[in-house]
């Protein structure tokens, strides 16, 4: 894929101006003496210098602790760094610091339910909750778990463990009985936060089954907070050691934040399990605050007149993300339910009535609004509407016009790219900087991105590995059970030593943006050529007949060759023109060497639980391999149509 030629969007210069990066930016001028005139030169600085910027960014951001660091870093290597050396701080106190009237949080679901929360009742609530933690005997290091919508009530359970120490860990409550346990079953937790169910496209799911098959399998669980959800009646008996949520600690309790060093963890998040058990990844507390500042205040340009929005689940590092944005004084708006069945205009909806600023989503939802025909900028005020960030997968050109022609001409499209791994971004925002269409705007503050080749040499403006040289603060402490650290290093480090790998093919421009082309572990590599998955599905994404795709690579003939998979839309089936509009498309707008060798009509494409299209458990299934990990998947029935495919016999 070339670089754009032309941008499809640059900020006014009052924007630019009135923006917090162009304030840190002379913030570092005037104490550092920093040589910084633009972006370029800022993001040089930050790595060149990390203990003049991270310190920088502390101050900035204006984080709260009452004892300072007396070493901002120690140590060059990965792992094994040290951030902050000898500060204390509490996660929980720096996103709820003053409690006054303003909203801190909007809660929306599809049924219609529409809550706010102020500041000062969201910290009563956290005090409330925080004293039934203590009373239950929960202390620093403790893992407390959420089997939660995103409502309310998960936000405040998070804040109250992080205030007391304890480690907050989530998973979506439409994750399986056996998924859950293959996640929380590592980490012990003592009290679980649970729902008795949730409504999803209209459908009810009662959840208390697998909340009694969660707590038979795991001892840890001493404790269950339920949280009436689906039904308002819900009765503590019907879970074992059950307590409901609104009697669950003491009203009134005094608020109080335990201090505690900069790398005590905070956070377990997992990756998506589908090459084996989840590995539980532990983030630290100052690591995990430090870098949703920097991401939320100076890429995002977020602060406390803004209204953030992100579509998310509790299972996916987004909903971090977005609970961050109450350290940046933002009201935070939460949405639960479904994105576009059986209203698809819902979110859009959302964001016009709660006066959204920054709406968060992903590629399939801004490809699945256009093939709908929505014009959402034709049906709701959106002028309220400054910026639009997009994650999970890379976003294609086509989606970028789609935004601009029908969303809002004057937004910043951020699309994003980096993950539960380092809790932050690698490709991020930049409201300073001019979006190109299919480009990420800029790499992160901070972060020493470089791309590689296979022997470990950069590369400048060609597909590589993409990597991170030089430590960051929320590289994670580990792996939750990995003593010996051996599973983290083989993960991370393995491949170039002292250097994070990420798995994924990018470009770095001659500009800066940064270009994604996909997973390095689903590479399609016919004759030798290395081809991102995701260069075939911006492709794809132009195709109005096709809802989503799945390109993989077959061993075949001594060779491999490449099959895509395609999910069309209701009632269309795969004939000889849409196969050869297919090709075409491919053809014309990458190489001969990227059509498909065979195209093949799929009735649905497995996906993780969080959403996420499986290229290796198809590969899996296409070579006659078992993938190791079904309970990873959200429909792993779905693997049935791809095993003894005769049209792949030849």
């Amino acid at each position: 894929m070339e670089p754009a030629a032309k941008p499809i969007w640059t900020p006014s210069p009052e924007r630019v101006r009135k923006a917090a990066l162009t304030r840190f930016s002379h913030y570092v001028q005037e104490r550092y003496k920093a040589p910084v005139h633009d972006y370029a030169s800022l993001h040089h600085w930050s790595v060149e210098f990390p203990e003049h910027f991270w310190n920088a960014v502390w101050d900035f951001c204006e984080i709260r602790c009452s004892q300072n660091a007396h070493q901002i870093v120690d140590g060059t290597r990965m792992p094994g760094t040290q951030w902050f050396v000898g500060a204390l701080l509490n996660y929980a106190e720096n996103l709820i610091p003053v409690g006054d009237d303003s909203i801190a949080i909007i809660f929306r679901n599809e049924s219609g339910e529409r809550r706010e929360l102020t500041r000062r009742e969201l910290r009563n609530e956290v005090a409330r909750v925080a004293a039934g933690l203590k009373a239950a005997g929960v202390k620093m290091g403790d893992r407390v778990a959420g089997y939660l919508p995103n409502i309310p009530e998960t936000g405040i359970a998070m804040l109250a463990a992080t205030s007391l120490g304890a480690i907050w860990s989530s998973c979506s409550p439409d994750f399986g009985a056996s998924a859950v346990v293959d996640r929380f079953g590592q980490i012990k937790p003592r009290v679980l936060f649970a729902t008795d169910g949730y409504q999803y496209a209209g459908k009810r799911i009662d959840c208390l089954p697998t909340v009694a098959a969660v707590c038979k399998q795991i001892s840890s669980i001493e404790r269950v907070v339920l949280v009436p959800y689906l039904n308002a009646d819900a009765k503590a008996e019907q879970v074992p050691h059950g307590v409901l949520f609104k009697l669950f600690g003491k009203a009134g309790a005094p608020l109080t934040f335990t201090q505690l060093p900069f790398e005590q963890p905070a956070f377990i998040l997992y990756s998506s399990g589908t090459t084996g058990a989840p590995k539980c990844i532990v983030h630290s507390a100052g690591g995990a605050l430090l870098q949703q500042m920097k991401e939320n205040i100076l890429h995002s340009d977020m602060g406390p007149e803004d209204r953030y929005f992100y579509f998310t689940t509790c299972g996916w590092v987004m909903w971090n993300a977005l609970a961050s944005g109450l350290a940046t004084g933002a009201t935070i708006v939460l949405f639960d339910g479904a994105p576009l069945q059986p209203d698809p205009k819902i979110l859009w909806r959302v964001a016009a009535e709660e006066r959204v600023t920054i709406f968060g989503t992903g590629p399939r939802f801004l490809t699945t609004c256009e093939q709908q025909g929505l014009r959402p900028r034709e049906e709701f005020d959106l002028s309220a509407l400054r910026t639009v960030i997009s994650t999970g997968a890379p976003l294609s050109p086509t989606s970028y016009r789609y935004v601009y022609r029908d969303v809002h001409p004057d937004v910043q499209l951020s699309s994003i790219s980096g993950g539960t791994d380092l809790m932050a971004c690698f490709g991020a925002a930049c409201p300073v900087l001019p979006v190109y269409e299919g480009e990420i705007q800029a790499l992160g503050l901070g972060m020493k991105v470089e791309i590689f080749d296979e022997a470990g040499k950069p590369l400048v403006g060609q597909q590589g590995e993409l990597v991170c040289t030089r430590p960051f603060p929320s590289v994670p402490v580990g792996f939750w059970g990995d003593t010996q650290t051996d599973r983290f290093v083989a993960t991370y480090f393995s491949r170039y030593p002292n250097v994070w790998w990420h798995g994924d093919l990018a470009t770095v421009t001659s500009r800066g943006s940064l270009i994604v082309h996909g997973r390095s572990d689903a590479v399609l590599n016919p004759s030798g050529v290395r081809i991102g998955t995701a260069e075939l599905y911006r492709q794809l994404e132009k195709i109005e007949e096709v809802v989503e795709s799945v390109a993989i690579a077959q061993e075949y003939r001594g060779d491999v060759r490449i099959l895509l998979f395609v999910r069309l839309r209701d009632g269309l089936t795969l004939d000889e023109p849409l196969r050869d509009k297919i090709c075409r498309t491919i053809r014309d707008n990458t190489s001969p060497r990227h059509v498909p060798s065979k195209i093949i009509q799929a009735p649905d494409l497995p996906r993780t639980l969080n959403g996420k299209l499986v290229e290796l458990a198809i590969r899996d299934v296409v070579h006659g391999r078992v993938p190791k990990n079904l309970a990873a998947l959200a429909n792993p029935e779905a693997l049935d149509f791809f095993k003894h495919r005769p049209e792949l016999k030849d």
